[in-house]
């Protein structure tokens, strides 16, 4: 992989852009709810910060209006949390395009690269007025990777030199491990509402596993596809002949797609609903399937028990509701108590594994959500594509 390793440049003294994704939950008061993908870049800053680099830090927060600075989308909140895990300085900037003075071991956050007229488009001159600022490009953001925008592709086509940090460095070893290398048998998880969101996710991952799981509204179409009733559940009618075309590649390729044999159903999607375990052909007219049954969850132990590898995207049920938790629950544990190399990603994942505390248990938690399916679908990810361009006729790699 021709990627130039931050880690492997000389910083000192340089003016070293870093774009960092610092896109978290903020209420109101401008506290932040979830500092997991900012604690996540610490070890980037502090390695830059360590050669005594002049470090600007770029990213994006939620959606504005291009040209219309939103004061409740301002980085600021961002620049003190910042502050207080380091323990160190970090200055914030709100007009930065036309130029920053900084010292060397200082550190300044730029205010919302969205706030700027064409980040999103990628505009060429704005990408270029961005590269003027810095002597060395580092792409640290692997969960805005699967966008070409002027702060993420822009720059690094621009910039003097353009390198990945090491939070993007992990990821994509991590990701590489997990599905160019994977230690066998390997199984994917995806759960989720709906198969038209990762319908190529489904196709692309039959070429690479063993055990195809599904799970959610997911699996619902799936049920219905062999013929199960799935009551008033979430599944999409339309896609079911899909969904029965990926049994019948699966079939012929020996992989295996453990359908539910018993579910957990309400008569309403509601945390107070009675549940009611069913065998997957009793489930009735006005039933809504909320969570696998316990024998599915002991075909899913088992199958996590002799796993070599696990990509784990969605949950199996409605975690959120305590009487609607036990399939993913159970589903997290046995991937915790795995031996199998796991790799976990996805807004929902990520809350489930915070939920039933089994982090320190998982192999590598990816800080992408659309580029982690992305990149699980096989397509070419317009941030790192750029960094294997730049570093191709780079002598220092990764």
């Amino acid at each position: 992989m021709p990627i130039i390793n931050m880690l492997s440049l000389d910083l000192h003294n340089k003016r070293v852009m870093i774009r960092e994704d610092f896109n978290v939950p903020l209420k109101e008061d401008g506290k932040i709810t979830d500092d997991t993908r900012i604690r996540a870049c610490i070890p980037t800053i502090k390695a830059a910060l360590k050669q005594s680099a002049k470090i600007i830090l770029l990213s994006h927060l939620g959606r504005p209006k291009e040209g219309y600075p939103d004061a409740s989308l301002s980085l600021l909140p961002v620049a003190r949390h910042l502050e207080q895990l380091l323990h160190y300085p970090v200055r914030f900037v709100e007009n930065w395009l036309d130029g920053i003075t900084i010292n060397p071991g200082e550190i300044v956050l730029c205010e919302n690269v969205r706030f700027n007229i064409g980040e999103e488009t990628n505009n060429e001159n704005l990408a270029r007025k961005m590269a003027a600022l810095c002597d060395i490009f580092i792409m640290d953001a692997f969960g805005t990777a699967h966008r070409a925008q002027a702060s993420t592709e822009g720059i690094a086509r621009f910039s003097p030199i353009a390198a990945a940090g090491p939070l993007l460095v992990n990821e994509l070893n991590a990701l590489h491990q997990a599905l160019k290398n994977p230690a066998r048998p390997m199984v994917a998880i995806v759960g989720g509402a709906k198969v038209s969101g990762k319908l190529k996710l489904l196709e692309n991952l039959l070429d690479q596993t063993e055990f195809l799981i599904v799970g959610g509204g997911i699996a619902n179409t799936f049920l219905a596809a062999t013929g199960k009733p799935v009551g008033c559940s979430l599944y999409e009618p339309k896609l079911v002949d899909d969904a029965r075309n990926i049994l019948h590649q699966a079939e012929m390729k020996g992989i295996q797609i453990p359908i539910p044999v018993d579910v957990v159903c309400g008569k309403s999607f509601s945390s107070t609903t009675k549940a009611a375990i069913k065998n997957t052909d009793k489930v009735e007219p006005d039933d809504l399937i909320l969570d696998i049954g316990p024998h599915s969850c002991e075909t899913l132990e088992k199958i996590m028990k002799s796993a070599g590898t696990i990509v784990w995207n969605g949950p199996v049920g409605v975690f959120e509701f305590p009487a609607f938790s036990q399939g993913t629950r159970r589903l997290a544990q046995a991937i915790a108590e795995s031996p199998a190399f796991s790799i976990a990603g996805g807004g929902d994942t990520l809350a489930a594994i915070a939920q039933f505390n089994i982090a320190d248990h998982i192999s590598y938690i990816s800080t992408g959500g659309g580029a982690f399916l992305e990149y699980l679908e096989g397509r070419v990810l317009p941030a790192v594509a750029i960094l294997e361009t730049r570093g191709s006729n780079y002598s220092i790699q990764v």
